[in-house]
């Protein structure tokens, strides 16, 4: 039964999984399961031997409920693990991946940056509005962990930054977080893809350099910034 790591769901009681094709398997009475929380060890577990990662699936999400796998397995591979990290050079290298992540981090965040510029391509006279906008749809969805549209990798960068920037405006500047949408097939897409049409209405106002009523905008609303008086 046990020969590989899998990816299983939690099964209908202690002990038991749902594995791949539905079925109950019971765990050996040998595996402990060992929690979330120790990304490296994990690798470990599940690099060095049979082991069983229960994932339970709520959505569209994802939720680890631990790994089971021999508990003698799991134990040595702690305390290898342990070994390694009292290593004085175990944490220069941590440093040093930290610096290097922080540093590819803030590339991408200015990359990212002039994406959402380049998409917004608002008129030099709403030169504020464009730069205060490519400031906040950057800090919810540059991030490393954000889930957001902004770091997959699937898509161009340009086409990231145009969705990061409508949902963006679909959470700030519409009333969607607080519609009730009926729970039939398709229909929050198309309640999506109508508020989408009246961002990109929004934004076509800032594209063409004529006067707004800034005092009603709800994106400079959202932006969080005053009318000057000569616009």
């Amino acid at each position: 039964m046990l020969f590989k790591s899998r990816e299983v769901r939690p099964g209908p009681k202690p002990r038991h999984v749902l594995n791949e094709h539905g079925m109950v398997e019971i765990v050996p009475g040998s595996w402990d399961l060992l929690a979330p929380g120790d990304p490296a060890l994990s690798r470990r577990i599940k690099l060095d031997g049979p082991s069983l990662t229960v994932v339970e699936l709520k959505g569209r999400k994802r939720f680890s409920r631990g790994i089971w796998a021999p508990a003698d397995q799991i134990a040595a591979l702690r305390q290898e693990l342990c070994r390694e990290r009292q290593d004085p050079s175990h944490q220069k290298r941590l440093d040093s991946g930290r610096r290097r992540r922080a540093a590819a981090q803030e590339l991408y965040a200015e990359d990212f940056r002039s994406a959402v510029l380049g998409f917004l391509g608002f008129h030099p006279t709403y030169h504020t509005q464009a730069e205060r906008l490519a400031g906040l749809v950057v800090l919810h969805a540059a991030p490393v962990g954000s889930g957001t549209v902004a770091r997959t990798q699937r898509i161009p960068i340009e086409e990231r930054a145009a969705a990061a920037t409508i949902a963006w405006l679909r959470h700030q500047t519409t009333a969607y977080d607080d519609m009730a949408i009926p729970r039939e097939r398709g229909r929050r897409r198309e309640v999506r893809r109508m508020l989408a049409r009246r961002s990109s209405q929004l934004l076509a106002e800032y594209r063409s350099g004529r006067p707004i009523d800034l005092s009603r905008c709800p994106l400079n609303a959202a932006l969080g910034l005053g009318a000057p008086s000569e616009l």
